[in-house]
């Protein structure tokens, strides 16, 4: 690991020097470390979690020790094989570590990109950094990020899903870094609410007539139940339902996903529902219909939130609105566990903002940290990507499933 102590100046991203603000003696002592290694991920585990306990945020669900823990066990490559290699920035002082920067780095062809650990079964991405003097946070990010620029020699930065309430974004912004791609993830706070019938409430009375409509007439296919698990066999069998009724809604959209194309996904979230030992909060929720799983929810709570990461049903049970009734369901159950928030998570659909009160903007960055990294993250990311992505989603649905049928094979 190289190690490197931090100093009140340092040159920016990018080459060009900058003055940083003021930074207090204390957090001048402090040093840095490069952890690229499993074994030095590992040894991480106990003081990970301790900054965690201090520091972490509810809007932290994916940079828990434990989610990581599982994501490596799945998509750290075996040695001499291709694919991502740990590149996690470490802060210690006096001993005690205070920042975890938590990144990988991959070759494509002639670009070597850093982006989160996590990739991409993360959905936000951020740095854990203790409390302390804003002035001393912001340049105890910004020497993190200029660390590991030099010391992996990467060409960009690329960091998708950074909420704008995240520790990371302000630094991003005045770096300079690009914004590759921009939505939005709506939120229902429940801090407050005493029942859920008062959330009802909030729907028009039409809404509220359509849902009991909607949940009479699956009833009348079959007794309904709600099945909730944290783990064993049985949430590894409801989350084999998920990616198969999402493989399929897909294939009927002519939709095509890296993630769900991916087998490692699959196996993750096997791992990660059933785990009994690195319990990262992932739970699994059902809504049943005569015995028959109808939809299918996987999420992740931490701290309070309460975040739906998979939400997918049956094809069979579309018109009858499984997947809304599982939804309201699981947010009955978030209230009834004294959950504090539910997050539907990005993008912004319209299923998702008849709950949300409220929405948090979500960017993807990449900073060039050379001139090949300036090329990919203009002339790609930033336009071609977009361009070629809006080609594929205007085309006819029976040419867009040929074509994900070909990249699911």
């Amino acid at each position: 690991m190289s190690v490197i102590a931090l100093a009140c100046e340092r040159p920016a991203l990018g080459g060009a020097a900058q003055s940083a603000p003021f930074v207090s003696h204390t957090v001048s002592r402090a040093t840095l470390d490069l952890v690229t290694t499993r074994d030095g991920f590992d040894a991480l585990e106990a003081s990970w979690n301790a900054l965690f306990e201090r520091a972490g945020r509810d809007i932290h669900l994916f940079q828990t020790f434990n989610w990581l823990w599982h994501w490596a066990n799945h998509y750290l490559p075996a040695p001499g094989e291709r694919g991502p290699k740990l590149a996690i920035v470490t802060a210690h002082l006096d001993g005690q570590l205070v920042l975890v920067l938590p990144l990988v780095e991959e070759r494509f062809g002639p670009v070597t990109q850093l982006e989160w650990m996590g990739e991409p079964v993360g959905q936000y991405g951020d740095a854990l950094i203790d409390d302390m003097p804003q002035a001393d946070r912001a340049a105890l990010m910004r020497d993190a990020l200029n660390f590991v620029a030099r010391e992996t020699g990467a060409s960009a930065l690329r960091l998708r899903r950074v909420r704008e309430d995240s520790n990371i974004a302000p630094i991003l912004a005045e770096r300079g870094a690009l914004v590759v791609g921009e939505t939005q993830a709506p939120y229902l706070s429940l801090k407050g609410v005493e029942t859920f019938e008062a959330l009802l409430q909030r729907h028009s009375r039409s809404t509220q007539r359509n849902r009991s409509r909607q949940r009479r007439k699956l009833s009348e296919r079959g007794a309904l139940a709600f099945d909730y698990r944290t783990h064993g066999q049985e949430a590894d069998a409801l989350t084999a339902f998920a990616f198969a009724y999402k493989r399929v809604w897909l294939a009927s959209r002519g939709l095509y996903s890296r993630a769900f194309a991916d087998p490692r996904t699959a196996q993750f979230f096997a791992d990660v529902s059933r785990a009994e030992t690195h319990p990262a909060g992932c739970y699994v929720a059902a809504l049943e219909s005569g015995g028959h799983t109808a939809a299918v929810e996987v999420g992740v709570r931490c701290k309070g939130r309460s975040a739906i990461h998979i939400g997918t049903y049956d094809l069979a049970y579309e018109k009858a609105a499984a997947g809304a009734l599982l939804m309201e369901d699981s947010i009955r159950h978030a209230l009834a566990e004294g959950m504090t928030g539910f997050d539907f998570l990005p993008p912004a659909y319209d299923y998702k903002l008849e709950w949300a009160d409220t929405s948090m903007e979500v960017r993807d960055w990449a900073l060039p940290l050379s001139a090949v990294g300036k090329m990919y993250a203009t002339l790609y990311l930033r336009g071609l990507r977009g361009v070629l992505k809006h080609g594929v989603e205007s085309m006819p649905l029976p040419i867009r499933r040929k074509i994900a049928t070909l990249l699911n094979r």
